[in-house]
């Protein structure tokens, strides 16, 4: 009986099935193919585990972006519940909450207006300057400016306002906005203090405003300290104090010059010879002579109520004057700087180990 076409067709498939399984076979018994397939099947499962490796990555950059302090591989210091506080004008000592007293200080440090960066740039350099100040009244005693507490409410240490006088001076709109944001701030920043290679920073010094550069505090003060060293503030073009022109006539120079140092002798004609002498690294004028007498930028700068040293001098037709950049020391962290770091989109943590060189926050 002979085959119908559809079976020799089924017989000729099945035959032919046989025969590509067999050369199947044989070529993967060979070495090279063993090796290609073992090596696609690794590629295989390494780009199954790619997702989850990059789920993985951006899960812990997500959280070391959060602004969550990380964890110090040292033994951080410990913030105390309250505070002393000597309050300057009712000669009176006050405990308050510590963190609540943070608060109160960047409020009465800088305005609420400054982004939220360099608001809570302000509040761990508020908190790191409180804490070491505690610690070392412990160590030491309390200052003489203030014997009974290891913190005033003044410029001697840091200002601070309570809420009642804020509400007070600055109104209730501002207490609804102003206060809220501030206390923002120091509430995402919680316990968070300043390091210098596993040790709490002790001079966490600010200013105002540096005129571009910060000083070397060795410049200014006695001590020298590793991460109080010069650095450039470009970001101060918002700063209150630039370009400030201060002028005195003869007899007005010569009275708070004399009134604080009583032993310098000059008289209207040493005027015209007064001149900088020398300047400190961060720009500011270190020795000036007036007269015979040569005397330091600071001390001119107290003497006359300058806003800062970072000055030049000059004298015409009995007049003297001084135009300064900057407010305040120049030491540590400028206010207006950290703002202005802020608005170009730095991190706190980034404005902090700028002008802290070589600090950790934790």
């Amino acid at each position: 009986m002979r085959k119908t076409s559809a079976g020799r067709t089924r017989h000729r498939a099945a035959y032919l099935a046989v025969l590509a399984s067999r050369s199947i076979g044989r070529i993967l018994s060979l070495p090279t193919v063993k090796l290609i397939l073992l090596i696609i099947t690794a590629v295989f499962l390494l780009l199954a585990a790619v997702p989850r490796g990059v789920a993985l990555l951006w899960s812990d950059s997500a959280e070391n972006d959060s602004g969550a302090p990380e964890k110090a591989d040292f033994q951080t210091v410990s913030l105390p519940g309250t505070v002393e506080v000597y309050r300057s004008e009712r000669d009176a000592v006050e405990t308050i909450d510590f963190e609540e007293y943070v608060k109160g200080v960047v409020s009465g440090e800088v305005p609420s207006e400054f982004h939220r960066e360099a608001l809570k740039a302000q509040a761990v350099a508020a908190r790191t300057y409180s804490a070491a100040r505690i610690i070392k009244a412990e160590e030491g005693g309390n200052p003489d400016a203030h014997p009974d507490a290891p913190l005033c409410d003044t410029t001697h240490c840091q200002v601070y306002r309570s809420r009642d006088e804020l509400r007070e001076i600055k109104g209730d709109e501002w207490m609804k906005k102003g206060w809220k944001k501030i206390c923002s701030a120091v509430n995402d920043t919680e316990g968070q203090l300043l390091y210098y290679r596993g040790s709490l920073v002790e001079q966490a010094l600010f200013h105002s405003s540096s005129g571009g550069r910060t000083e070397n505090s060795e410049d200014v003060f006695a001590s020298a300290y590793p991460y109080l060293v010069s650095v450039d503030s470009p970001y101060e073009e918002a700063a209150t104090h630039r370009n400030e022109k201060n002028s005195f006539t003869f007899k007005e120079f010569s009275h708070k010059i004399k009134s604080a140092f009583p032993n310098i002798s000059f008289d209207e004609a040493d005027l015209s010879s007064i001149s900088v002498k020398s300047r400190s690294k961060g720009g500011r004028v270190e020795s000036i002579a007036i007269g015979s007498a040569l005397l330091t930028g600071r001390e001119v700068r107290e003497a006359l109520g300058l806003p800062s040293a970072n000055f030049t001098v000059e004298s015409s037709d009995g007049i003297v004057t001084f135009t300064s950049s900057g407010s305040g020391h120049g030491v540590g962290m400028s206010q207006y700087g950290a703002n202005g770091m802020a608005e170009e989109g730095y991190d706190y943590r980034s404005i902090l180990s700028h002008y802290y060189s070589g600090t950790e926050v934790y």
